[in-house]
């Protein structure tokens, strides 16, 4: 079939888009910027990328009108824009419209669990999102309505790992108490993929969940005993759903708006309704939560994350056109340039440059780097907590600690950071190796930062003491790291500004 995916970037979109060119289908995946989407060469020739952005209806005209099927993958779950209901509708709205003209006949939709009465802002939104959808003329809609995703890179997963991980003893608000039916992220793929062209879900919609009905706190105890951890928890009334929220994003990974929607949607129920339930349709034995949860940390000891939360633009305060900033201005820069020539195997130096940031760190005072982050949470960034997605691969498009990935490419030995954190100004770091004459090497290392107005100067002169140790320090370990031998200090680049100077 020629298939339209939509969300290709996100959590789902990542996962599903193989597993639908493994069962032979022609996939058109629809994406704002192309250039932070990189597709495996096994997936090239059968996928088409397009480039359009559901809030822009003009941008759609250029699509597509051949498909047979569409998978609608949008939310704005972890968006930062208080308008975010009427803007889910009306990205739902001119997406429908883009189907009356297509020859398109099924449109499956992924959305939450919504049969509690009082229902969050955010349950209402999915709610909202299926009346639109099913305003299509020809395309009938299947809905697959999921609670909490079990899952090496979901945002629940993430967020209770955090909670286990960091915290012994934790003091929690009531919501704690509420039901849900947590499903593994493989069996939400096995029946994304079941329901596509399966004549019995046209124009019907299904609660999937898995074997186990939990509370909130029976799923943070079950990770725990799985990872063998004592954890105590004390459930107190007075924490509000603003002080949740507030818990919830200063001790995990996740973002403020991303933790205000989840507190307020943990006060439903999300379980299954017998009425709806899919088993009917499509029997499937779901994982149970344990085997699930384990699964998720073998995925992440065996490096194989295939996609993260934090990899959509909204698990941060980037703008949609970061891509634009992939070459670093020439001009009104304050700069940082080291060098450091080196004689080891290039590839070796390459390796720990790719695996910067994450578990491994910054190479100098971390501690130094972590209370940055935690001041960039305290203001509302998203601080270091997010890691990385794998902890030896990167490519365009992912997050960074407080980094997002601009440019990751080893065949020319360069890695281009963008900042995400929340700055007076634009920052980049960027890492090449370059061949010296001799046959030796040369890792330059580039800390750029364009300020905005006199806050931004301010800020980074004040850091340029704290610059010469990190810097410095930095480019020496990352050539070090792995050999004992000693290398020699940083060489200044000829020509080049000095810490702290003005480039332009």
């Amino acid at each position: 079939m020629n298939i339209l995916l939509t969300g290709a970037n996100g959590y789902i979109g990542q996962r599903l888009l193989p597993l639908l060119v493994e069962a032979g289908h022609h996939v058109t995946c629809l994406v704002r910027d192309a250039r932070r989407f990189e597709l495996p060469e096994r997936l090239r020739s059968h996928v088409t990328v397009a480039q359009g952005d559901l809030l822009k209806p003009d941008s759609l005209a250029q699509l597509p009108t051949d498909i047979e099927a569409a998978y609608y993958l949008v939310h704005s779950m972890s968006g930062h824009n208080k308008d975010f209901f009427r803007l889910e509708q009306e990205s739902a709205r001119h997406f429908t419209r883009y189907l009356n003209r297509t020859s398109c006949r099924q449109v499956i939709y992924l959305s939450g669990i919504a049969n509690d009465r009082a229902l969050s802002v955010h349950l209402r939104s999915r709610k909202a999102v299926e009346k639109e959808l099913r305003r299509a003329d020809k395309a009938a809609l299947t809905v697959l309505r999921a609670s909490i995703i079990i899952g090496s890179g979901s945002a629940s997963f993430e967020i209770i790992r955090d909670l286990v991980d960091k915290l012994p003893v934790m003091v929690t608000p009531r919501w704690l108490n509420s039901r849900c039916q947590p499903i593994g992220i493989r069996d939400v793929m096995h029946y994304l993929l079941a329901v596509l062209d399966n004549p019995a879900c046209l124009s019907q919609s299904f609660d999937i969940g898995g074997p186990d009905v939990l509370t909130y706190r029976q799923m943070l105890l079950g990770l725990a005993q799985v990872r063998g951890l004592r954890r105590y928890i004390i459930t107190v009334p007075v924490l509000t759903p603003r002080l949740s929220s507030w818990w919830l994003y200063l001790v995990t990974s996740t973002t403020f708006s991303l933790a205000q929607s989840l507190v307020e949607s943990l006060r439903n129920d999300t379980m299954v309704n017998p009425r709806r339930s899919i088993q009917a349709v499509v029997p499937h034995p779901c994982m149970p939560y344990r085997a699930a949860v384990e699964l998720a940390f073998q995925r992440i000891e065996q490096n194989e994350v295939v996609s993260s939360w934090s990899d959509a633009l909204s698990s941060g305060v980037m703008p949609q056109g970061y891509m634009d900033h992939i070459q670093i201005p020439q001009h009104g820069l304050l700069q940082d340039r080291q060098r450091l020539r080196f004689t080891r195997p290039p590839q070796e130096v390459l390796r720990n440059v790719w695996a910067i940031g994450g578990e491994r760190g910054w190479y100098k005072v971390d501690w130094l780097w972590r209370i940055r982050g935690l001041l960039d949470k305290l203001v509302g960034g998203v601080g270091l907590r997010r890691g990385r997605r794998s902890a030896t691969k990167l490519r365009a498009g992912d997050p960074l600690d407080f980094w997002r990935v601009l440019v990751a490419d080893k065949a020319s030995r360069r890695l281009l950071l963008y900042a995400e954190m929340k700055l007076p100004g634009e920052a980049w770091l960027q890492f090449r190796i370059l061949d010296n004459e001799d046959g030796s090497h040369t890792l330059e290392q580039l800390a750029a930062f364009r300020p905005h107005g006199l806050a931004g100067r301010l800020y980074w002169y004040s850091l340029v003491p704290f610059h010469f140790v990190i810097f410095k320090g930095m480019i020496e370990n990352i050539v070090q790291y792995g050999e004992a031998a000693p290398y020699p200090a940083t060489e200044p680049l000829a020509g080049a500004p000095a810490s702290g100077s003005v480039a332009g």
